[in-house]
C-alpha cells in the first residue's frame, strides 16, 4: 500500500506527463517491439536481437574438430563416440577435472 507521500509522487508525475502534452492519438502504437513490452525472451524470434550462442565446451570442440577424419568414422558414416571419447580422455582438455 503506497504511502500519503508516495501518492502524492504518483499524482505529480502523472500530472506532468499530462501537462507535457505528449502524443495521446498514437497511444496504440507505442511500444510495439517485444523488449518495451517486457516480453523478450532469448532466442526471440525478433530479427533485431539475435539468439546468442553458447561457448562450445571442449569435448564439442573436439567433436567439432576431429568428426571429419577418418579414424573416427563407420562406413555408413556414422562417428565412432566411444573411440572419440577415448581419444579426448587422453588430451588435456579431457583429463581436467571441475
Amino acid at each position: 500500500m503506497p504511502t500519503k507521500r508516495e501518492r502524492e509522487y504518483y499524482a505529480m508525475g502523472y500530472s506532468d506527463g499530462i501537462s507535457a502534452g505528449g502524443p495521446r492519438e498514437d497511444i496504440r502504437t507505442y511500444a510495439q517491439t517485444p523488449i518495451e513490452r517486457g516480453l523478450y525472451t532469448v532466442g526471440a524470434k525478433d530479427p533485431d536481437f539475435p539468439k546468442r550462442k553458447r561457448k562450445l565446451s571442449a569435448w564439442n570442440k573436439f567433436v567439432k574438430a576431429n568428426s571429419s577424419k577418418k579414424i573416427y568414422k563407420f562406413a555408413n558414416g556414422k562417428l565412432k563416440l566411444k573411440k572419440m571419447g577415448i581419444a579426448f580422455r587422453k588430451t588435456s582438455a579431457g583429463k581436467k577435472k571441475k
